[in-house]
């Protein structure tokens, strides 16, 4: 049972816009065929792929935004492309951590894109993550030291998970010695990082940023929503936050073609809007 994971990125009807400047900023890894394109155009979704990861674009109104605490880890692997990528990340953006040396990397920056995105850049090899774009949980507020717990309860979940390091803070670290300084672990092959911060932040997290689960069966739908709601709370639609507050999707894979007939798609619609958790039977017959 090895899903398809991706993020959905909320915005105030700005979702192709955002596409189309990620695609700029990220046009191809270097020597790949992966390239970055929209692959799907709706009024209220934007499908596009970024070095061949996929992403969604939501425009979901002004009820959410996007914040810090889910970031995007970014490997860049010439100085150009960081250069680059952090210029145009920068324009109508706002610096969270310059670019600079740190201990971690020969060249890093933490930036908020105008969207309200946060990516991570960093100069190194793709081959030392395994994944160009790693979505970053930073645990904080009453969040904050609930990183280890965290990995442990998503790997519990995704078949096929793994941990793949953890550094915590010491004594001398600016924060609580033994929680999590950085962390990356795999939800089946798809790579996730996480941290802890126990310094005061104005932001924790919302639906500003999601996760996408494609199902193939209702009997997946059924296994994650019980699994991801255990402590947390069901919302409509497929939504639900798990105990920590971060936001899923749970959906079947056959939902974009069902919504891409334009006859059978309104009806699609008034059946998923009445439904919590998806019963793909429904959709079908709607």
């Amino acid at each position: 049972m090895t899903n398809t994971i991706y993020p959905c990125l909320w915005f105030d009807g700005q979702a192709k816009a955002a596409a189309e400047f990620y695609c700029s900023v990220f046009p191809q890894r270097n020597g790949s065929p992966k390239n970055s394109k929209i692959t799907a155009d709706t009024p209220l979704v934007v499908a596009f792929e970024l070095n061949g990861q996929k992403f969604m674009g939501l425009n979901g109104g002004p009820m959410y935004s996007p914040n810090p605490s889910i970031s995007f880890f970014v490997i860049c692997e010439t100085l150009d492309e960081i250069e680059n990528a952090w210029k145009n990340m920068l324009d109508g953006g706002n610096v969270l951590m310059p670019l600079d040396k740190y201990e971690w990397s020969e060249k890093y920056g933490w930036v908020q894109d105008k969207f309200g995105i946060s990516w991570q850049l960093a100069y190194g090899l793709m081959e030392e993550v395994g994944q160009k774009f790693s979505p970053t949980l930073m645990f904080t507020n009453q969040q904050a030291g609930k990183a280890e717990q965290a990995i442990n309860f998503y790997t519990s979940i995704f078949e096929d998970s793994s941990v793949v390091g953890i550094n915590k803070y010491g004594a001398n670290d600016n924060d609580v010695a033994g929680t999590i300084k950085h962390a990356r672990f795999k939800l089946g092959q798809h790579v996730f990082m996480a941290m802890d911060s126990s310094m005061p932040h104005p932001f924790s997290f919302t639906e500003g940023i999601s996760f996408v689960v494609e199902c193939e069966t209702q009997e997946e739908i059924d296994y994650y929503w019980d699994k991801l709601t255990e402590g947390g709370q069901e919302s409509m639609c497929g939504w639900l936050k798990d105990k920590f507050g971060v936001s899923w999707q749970i959906v079947p894979a056959i939902l974009g073609k069902l919504m891409s007939d334009p006859e059978k798609a309104p009806r699609v619609i008034q059946a998923f809007l009445q439904m919590k958790k998806f019963d793909i039977e429904k959709l079908r017959q709607a």
